[in-house]
């Protein structure tokens, strides 16, 4: 493994993904927060709270241990957080500024489990990827 130029490409990726993961966090803890807002229950909105922040500290975990994993692998783990962070706030913000409905939980309820599992699917075939090279 040898140590990448700050700059290039994998530096704008990880300066894109460390704005754009507190970014996306605050966001969809702030959708999440408005489409729960005529529920009651405080206990109900912090474990909602503490769910929809799991897969962005999933991904802050990976940007803290990646730093001496070959540049492919962190290329997909940068590649990974942006893309899961644009799609989370796209559809926790077209689910809470979206047109009225009865229910806004299920997709709050599926977004993180289908974050972690395709997190645990492409960074490590990444890693498999930068091996082989």
């Amino acid at each position: 493994m040898r140590s990448e130029p700050k700059g290039g490409l994998l530096g704008v990726l990880r300066a894109a993904v460390l704005v754009a993961l507190p970014a996306g966090a605050v966001g969809s803890v702030g959708l999440m927060l408005h489409a729960g807002r005529r529920n009651d229950s405080r206990i109900l909105l912090l474990i909602f709270t503490v769910w929809v922040l799991s897969p962005f500290m999933v991904l802050l975990a990976g940007m803290l241990a990646s730093k001496h994993w070959p540049p492919l692998t962190r290329a997909t783990l940068y590649s990974v957080a942006l893309a899961l962070t644009l799609v989370s706030l796209a559809l926790y913000g077209y689910v809470a500024l979206g047109p009225p409905r009865a229910k806004t939980a299920p997709i709050f309820v599926v977004v993180p489990p289908a974050s972690w599992l395709l997190i645990a699917i492409v960074v490590p075939i990444g890693a498999l990827i930068s091996r082989r090279r």
